[in-house]
């Protein structure tokens, strides 16, 4: 009898083994610690491109790149068992081409004391298409709602103010002076740039209308929350020319302003919870590449300069060591306040690792994105953050690179701006290093 118990248990056993290995997920097992005790093909196949070493052994440390807090996050479970996370996203570096990054979804499992259950799977064409939903339905809640109040403002091939009407003065206070001017005198001084106006007329030439939600501005200075919607005029051409030949005044977009300051709340609480960092309160790595993807897609259309800058507190684990975990946390905090306070609006600050952020400036070439970075490095020596009345003085290492056409897509620019901040790292810490082809071959961890 003891034989047979033995035979049915090798059997479950070869059959859960098979399971594990047929599985159409990544499916891992770990101590709580993050040991990986068992794990199947296709989560190896998810996982390697985050080994540095290439090896598996700890669950934390290689997604510590991409989920900074998932061991905290898994440590801090209270129940006995449950499901820790669900399907969170995971952004890694784009693959090299220009289609952006690949995306994995993580769902952690606590089963007992011991062990915990990890599930992964590849979304990245899934990604991409919610992320092209969101759009259309961000264009069909613009058009479909019951619109209180809005101003239609038609604007000429330059995106300039090419009449004023009642609803223009009735939402935004205007008066018909306004004409000739750009659509950016209704955005707060830095919100927008000559750049991004132009791109927003290419985009709505190219998908037939395009959305920007944010603070908008009145004239008498006060500030609403506001949606923008911009269409071309009936009779364009497929290269977004107007089919009849149009003077610099004569409208060829129409563009629709709601204040929406009422539905603020919930529109940001929903945006905050997908693409903000939660610790920082900076863009977090699924913002990231969706910016990046759009300024990859905006330089296309019309070649200009984007540059990268990657910065990293040196010596963290010290910081953590001496003062503690919560001590760290202000530190970090404190650098994306300074942050904030160096960058302009335009900029994209996010929080991509455990102590690594990034900065995407658009339309800044190499000289003034090093002065960018320069300018964070000394305010950082300048502003320590204090946590229980302790003055901790922390530096930072800067990387800087500038997209040219020799990379393919955003991964090869990361990876110089890689190159370069490690190579701060090698020189000392504490100082700027912009990317040069001598840096090529260096490593970046």
């Amino acid at each position: 009898m003891s034989d047979l118990f033995e035979s049915q248990d090798a059997q479950e056993y070869e059959a859960l083994l098979q399971f594990l290995y047929m599985a159409p997920v990544g499916l891992v097992q770990l101590s709580a610690d993050g040991t990986i005790l068992m794990l199947n093909p296709l989560s190896a196949q998810l996982l390697m491109p985050l080994s540095n070493d290439g090896e598996l052994t700890n669950l934390f440390d290689a997604l510590a790149s991409v989920a900074p807090d998932l061991r905290l996050m898994c440590t801090a479970f209270p129940a006995p068992c449950g499901q820790i996370c669900d399907a969170t996203r995971l952004y890694l570096h784009a693959d090299g081409s220009a289609s952006g990054p690949q995306v994995l979804s993580l769902s952690m499992l606590k089963l007992d004391a011991d062990r915990l259950m990890a599930v992964l799977s590849d979304i990245t064409v899934q990604d991409r298409r919610e992320r092209q939903l969101r759009k259309t339905d961000a264009w069909l809640n613009a058009i479909m709602t019951n619109i209180a109040d809005y101003a239609l403002v038609s604007l000429d091939k330059r995106g300039c103010i090419e009449s004023w009407n009642e609803s223009i003065g009735r939402v935004t206070g205007h008066a018909p002076a306004i004409k000739g001017q750009p659509y950016a005198i209704f955005y707060p001084s830095g919100g927008t740039t000559e750049e991004q106006q132009l791109d927003r007329l290419r985009e709505a030439d190219g998908n037939g209308w395009t959305l920007d939600e944010g603070l908008r501005l009145r004239a008498d200075g006060s500030q609403f929350w506001g949606s923008s919607m911009i269409s071309p005029l009936p009779g364009r051409t497929e290269e977004g020319a107007q089919s009849v030949s149009l003077g610099d005044e004569e409208p060829a977009y129409c563009m629709i302003i709601r204040d929406i300051s009422d539905k603020r709340d919930a529109s940001e609480n929903l945006r905050k919870a997908a693409y903000c960092d939660h610790l920082t309160g900076l863009a977090n790595r699924r913002a990231f590449f969706e910016a990046a993807d759009l300024e990859l897609l905006r330089r296309k259309s019309a070649a200009r300069p984007v540059s990268l800058i990657i910065l990293d507190a040196d010596h963290f684990k010290a910081i953590n060591d001496q003062y503690g975990h919560p001590a760290g946390d202000v530190v970090l905090c404190q650098l994306a306040a300074t942050m904030r306070q160096v960058c302009r609006q335009v900029d994209v600050l996010a929080r991509i690792g455990g102590e690594e952020f990034a900065v995407i400036l658009p339309s800044v070439a190499e000289a003034d994105a090093v002065a960018v970075a320069q300018r964070l490095l000394a305010q950082v020596q300048l502003t320590p953050a204090t946590y229980e009345q302790h003055a901790i003085a922390y530096t930072i290492s800067i990387g800087v690179a500038v997209m040219d056409d020799s990379l393919n897509g955003f991964d090869g620019l990361m990876k110089r701006a890689d190159q370069a901040m490690y190579t701060a790292k090698r020189r000392g810490r504490n100082q700027v290093v912009c990317w040069t082809a001598e840096l090529a071959d260096f490593p970046t961890r």
